[in-house]
Order: structure tokens, then C-alpha cells, then sequence
């Protein structure tokens, strides 16, 4: 593998973590650093959604007062096809409040297309199936 090749997953891999991060921080106004701009997201909660503007937007509204997340990312796979790659993930999402334990968890799959863009590599397609849930 070239180092180009590692280059390129490092901050696939580094793409996945800061859209983890996105999410449980709420900087929904850094959705550009993560999505494409005409990105597309599939998702039950959501549905279709198309446009960075229209993803950031469901993102906003989806939050609950005084309720976290912590979204942990597993089992990264990536093709890489140039300037393209399509990367796939599990994920486990804990929802909590500040110095509780979770009271909801939930394990998902991610199978998404990524970009090369000028500003790096971006996600321009996420597709969430769930895979199961607990509430405690």
C-alpha cells in the first residue's frame, strides 16, 4: 500500500471521528467540515434528506434540552476508488444527561460514500440502518 493510500484512509478515519464529534458536541454550523454540500442522508428519523443546509437544519431540531450523546465509531472499513471511496461503519450512541448514566443506547450501521474535495475529504452519502435499541 502506497503511503498516499494510508494517507488518504488516515483521514477517512479522521473524517468518521470528527462527524462523531459533530454530533455530540452540536456544532451544527461545522456540518461543512464532515458533509459535501450536496450531501444525501438516509435515515429512519429522517428520512431522505439532500443539502448540507437541509442535514444541519434536522440536526438542530433533533436536539433535546438537557440530553447528550456520545457516539462511539467501530469497525471502519474502507475502498478506496481515487477520489472517491465508499466506507462503512458500527457506531453505538449513548444517550445521557450531564453525570447520569445512559438511559437509551443504541447500536447502528453507517455505510456511506465519501469525496475528495478541495477542503478534503467529505461525506456525500450516509445511510443509518439501526440495528437494535435499550432503554434502561
Amino acid at each position: 500500500m502506497t503511503d498516499a493510500l494510508i494517507a488518504d484512509r488516515i483521514e477517512i478515519a479522521d473524517l468518521f471521528t470528527r462527524f462523531a464529534l459533530l454530533l455530540d458536541e452540536g456544532r451544527w454550523d461545522d456540518a461543512d467540515t464532515v458533509f459535501a454540500d450536496d450531501v444525501a442522508v438516509h435515515s429512519p428519523r429522517g428520512g431522505e434528506l439532500r443539502g448540507i443546509d437541509k442535514v444541519a437544519a434536522f440536526m438542530r431540531q433533533g436536539e433535546v434540552e438537557g440530553q447528550r450523546t456520545q457516539h462511539t465509531t467501530t469497525d471502519l472499513l474502507v475502498e478506496l476508488d481515487g477520489d472517491k471511496a465508499a466506507a462503512s461503519s458500527n457506531s453505538l450512541v449513548y444517550y445521557y444527561r450531564d453525570g447520569q448514566a445512559p438511559h437509551f443506547t443504541g447500536g447502528l450501521r453507517q455505510a456511506c460514500s465519501v469525496v475528495r474535495t478541495p477542503a478534503g475529504w467529505r461525506l456525500s452519502e450516509v445511510r443509518i440502518t439501526p440495528a437494535w435499541t435499550r432503554e434502561s
